[in-house]
């Protein structure tokens, strides 16, 4: 009997979900911490470590558990698959509030970050899913958002911008929250359409501009905030041109490493692109940065892993993040594929 050879489509969709939850399990560990915390207390990441005692968000979980980013993203992706493409708002709000009640009934303090926090209370208590994001400015819809790249392509600007609405409005309806969700979801799709890291990267800067015109139709909420976009354009700059020393100096003071938006997503993408030849390398430097470091290497992660990079993520690793997560990504994968079209 012959097999049958995986499409590109779905090996790079594979190795988006892969790298996000690659990074998002390297970083587990170390989130929230600055460098010299993470220095002193696992020395240099090259791999998955069990977290400390004292680990502020994730204290003593295993080697290899993943977080929100890959849980949430899941949870989109599910509800993609349900929904033929589409996401339906408010059984997001619903589903997100039910993973944290799991979350805390299990003592977890890994729990919804503070933009997807206020808005699910405010629908909890009875208030409009239309009008609860309108403060959302931090990365939460960016890290959940692979999926929606997956299963819409990058040619259909109109649709993949739609699409990334419907997973953000509910919790990130501004500006910031739809443009740093669209830059994730439009890098996946570039890549998952053939494009390797670096151009995926750029692409998906020039396809954000094209989007522009469609936020006034979404609504999503001003912030005096500074542009996720123009700032990721920085960063890209910055990856391309500084020297180590320069580009690390960048990174910690220049860019951030904070949930929001307009740092993580620059970040994220500065990363991928100067190591976009050494990908386990590009995560291991995110996860040593500090601050909000499994977010912005699940981020990176998925691009990198859409952009045909998945084969240089060392197997055992995602074995083992498959095992102690308890992951089932390929089913995922496939379906989100066929919804590509």
């Amino acid at each position: 009997m012959s097999m049958t050879t995986p499409s590109p489509a779905f090996s790079r969709s594979l190795g988006a979900l892969q790298g996000l939850a690659l990074g998002d399990a390297l970083g587990m560990p170390t989130q929230s911490m600055s460098a010299e915390w993470i220095k002193q207390a696992y020395g240099t990441i090259d791999g998955l470590r069990d977290a400390i005692a004292d680990q502020p968000i994730a204290p003593n979980m295993p080697a290899g558990s993943v977080t929100d980013d890959t849980e949430q993203a899941l949870i989109v992706a599910r509800l993609i698959i349900n929904g033929k493409g589409h996401i339906d708002a408010l059984a997001l709000a619903h589903e997100l509030l039910d993973w944290e009640d799991d979350m805390r009934a299990r003592g977890s303090h890994d729990l919804l970050g503070p933009s997807t926090k206020l808005a699910l209370e405010h629908i909890r208590n009875g208030a409009d899913g239309r009008t609860t994001g309108r403060t959302g400015t931090t990365n939460g819809a960016a890290m959940r958002v692979t999926p929606v790249g997956i299963a819409n392509p990058s040619s259909d600007v109109r649709r993949l911008a739609e699409r990334v609405h419907e997973s953000c409005k509910v919790t990130h309806n501004t500006v910031h929250g739809f443009t740093s969700a669209a830059l994730v979801a439009a890098a996946v799709s570039f890549g998952i359409d053939g494009a390797n890291t670096r151009d995926a990267l750029e692409e998906a800067v020039q396809c954000i501009t094209r989007m522009r015109d469609f936020i006034a139709d979404f609504d999503c909420a001003w912030s005096a905030k500074a542009d996720v976009v123009a700032r990721t354009e920085v960063a890209l700059n910055a990856a391309s041109h500084a020297t180590d020393t320069e580009f690390e100096h960048f990174l910690h003071n220049v860019c951030g490493t904070s949930v929001e938006s307009n740092e993580s997503i620059p970040a994220a993408f500065a990363l991928a692109w100067r190591f976009a030849d050494e990908p386990f390398v590009a995560l291991c430097e995110a996860v040593s940065l500090g601050g909000d470091t499994d977010t912005i290497a699940a981020m990176c992660g998925a691009i990198l892993g859409a952009s045909g990079a998945a084969n240089a993520f060392p197997e055992h690793v995602i074995a083992t993040i498959t095992q102690v997560s308890r992951l089932n990504l390929e089913p995922l994968a496939q379906q989100l594929c066929v919804l590509r079209g």
